[in-house]
């Protein structure tokens, strides 16, 4: 059983997708339609901007999930997945990927949470740091002791490594506290804002209006869903997790071991550098294939 795989913010590179528009009529008019929807060239950004420029939260989402969802189209046969997932933004290229959202609909919607999650940070200071080296069991209670400022789990990436999210002080007290724990590591992260915590709730009530006008398919196999790592095919409650996930942690090492407990033998990372999400399975369960579409 093969599982796709597509990555979230983190997973850009300079000229990324230059190489299918070159290619394939396809990606062409794929990407021609991208600018369209978007209301500006972002091809020209993916494919000669710096890696500054990608960095921004308004192209990079759009730009992972234009790469990762032509890289399934141009697939063709070959795509045939017998299960999916994608990681924070990626689950938004997962579901085009197996047919529960048109690829129109699903850039308005990155790109409708891309607008509303920078809205977000730029109206409350928050950051994320990456802990390493801890349980997650330990973690999850110094975040909780925390009470007068926001410090949650956003991130459990793989055992070992799970990047908490908040305010600034919240965090600052944190990387304290873990440090003292036992950390391996405890680093600030180079992001916009407070991803996956509460300080992004506004930016939850903007897309939750834009989700819910848009018209959601079965998908044609499971995708397992990051608020709680389970296999979803009603397209009700798919929508009802989309919503969740802005503010909810992204649960990527439960979802790993939940596909290796259904049957994957094998995973494809599908666009993006090819590197991020092959590199948590290896953490996760280092006997399964992996391999980029």
């Amino acid at each position: 059983m093969t599982a796709y795989i597509f990555p979230g913010q983190g997973a850009q590179f300079p000229g990324m997708g230059k190489d299918l528009y070159e290619s394939s009529e396809q990606a062409r008019a794929l990407f021609g339609q991208a600018n369209e929807i978007l209301g500006f060239r972002i091809t020209d950004v993916m494919f000669e901007g710096s890696e500054e420029d990608l960095r921004q939260t308004k192209i990079t989402q759009p730009a992972i999930f234009i790469h990762s969802c032509i890289t399934a189209q141009l697939a063709g046969d070959a795509f045939q997945p017998d299960m999916v997932a994608g990681h924070s933004l990626g689950e938004f290229s997962a579901l085009v990927a197996a047919g529960a959202l048109s690829f129109e609909d699903g850039l308005r919607l990155v790109q409708q949470r891309a607008l509303a999650m920078q809205k977000a940070c730029e109206a409350v200071e928050g950051t994320m740091a990456a802990i390493l080296g801890l349980e997650d069991e330990v973690v999850e209670q110094v975040c909780g002791g925390i009470t007068d400022e926001i410090v949650v789990p956003a991130n459990y990436n793989c055992p070992g490594q799970l990047v908490i999210s908040g305010s600034v002080p919240g965090i600052d007290i944190a990387i304290e506290k873990l440090t003292a724990a036992g950390a391996l590591r405890a680093m600030k992260l180079a992001v916009g804002g407070a991803f996956h915590s509460p300080l992004m709730q506004p930016a939850q009530d903007e897309l939750r209006a834009a989700i819910e006008r848009t018209t959601f398919a079965t998908p044609v196999c499971p995708i397992y869903q990051n608020v709680h790592a389970q296999a979803e095919t009603d397209p009700a409650k798919i929508r009802e997790n989309l919503v969740a996930q802005l503010t909810a942690p992204v649960r990527w090492t439960q979802t790993m071991q939940n596909m290796i407990r259904d049957g994957v033998t094998e995973f494809v990372e599908v666009g993006g550098n090819g590197k991020v999400l092959q590199g948590l399975v290896k953490k996760i369960d280092r006997k399964f294939p992996t391999s980029v579409l």
